[in-house]
């Protein structure tokens, strides 16, 4: 299947058997009704965002096992670490889609992915995929991203008063004290 009609199209990347394709955030719902009436990607199963505040700061390595496994306690490098090829901003907000249909087994699956910094909005795709509008309530109360266009963007999961965004990997690490029923 060919995507390079796709409007705002940025990069096709291919990897582990799962298609992605970056698209540019200013022309998302463009690319999205192409997809869905031009592709057949008629369902969205699920919308994710990431933060990679911090991403490329440090070397990172895995662990490399032999004939007895890994030991999980005592993981090396073996010289390997290196830093991660740097991200284009700091979060990526990924929309899951499927196109179902009744005569095939398996519905074929595509991500689509944006990126945005800190104070940029991504457009809603509440008019292209009415499930959108739970899922982009979610990313908006747990990391911050704002869906232009959004028919009702309020908190989902916190407290309508909650501070902060806490899928944020900025988000303050705390707690309240916990106070147990021996205690005075």
């Amino acid at each position: 299947m060919s995507f390079a009609r796709v409007p705002g199209l940025v990069e096709e990347k291919v990897a582990l058997g799962e298609t992605t394709l970056v698209v540019d955030p200013a022309r998302l719902l463009e690319a999205c009704e192409h997809l869905r009436d031009e592709h057949g990607f008629n369902f969205l199963s699920d919308l994710s965002s990431v933060d990679y505040l911090g991403w490329g700061d440090e070397p990172v390595a895995g662990y490399w096992g032999g004939a007895a496994g890994r030991d999980l306690n005592r993981p090396g490098t073996w010289g390997l670490a290196r830093l991660p090829a740097p991200k284009e901003k700091r979060f990526a907000v990924n929309y899951h889609l499927l196109a179902v249909r009744s005569t095939a087994r398996e519905a074929p699956r595509l991500r689509v992915q944006v990126w945005v910094d800190e104070d940029e909005t991504v457009p809603t795709v509440v008019p292209v995929w009415p499930t959108a509008d739970w899922h982009e309530r979610e990313v908006w109360d747990m990391m911050g991203i704002r869906f232009a266009g959004h028919p009702n963007l309020t908190r989902i999961l916190m407290d309508e008063d909650w501070e902060g965004h806490p899928l944020r990997k900025d988000y303050p690490i705390g707690g309240e004290p916990v106070r147990f029923s021996g205690e005075e």
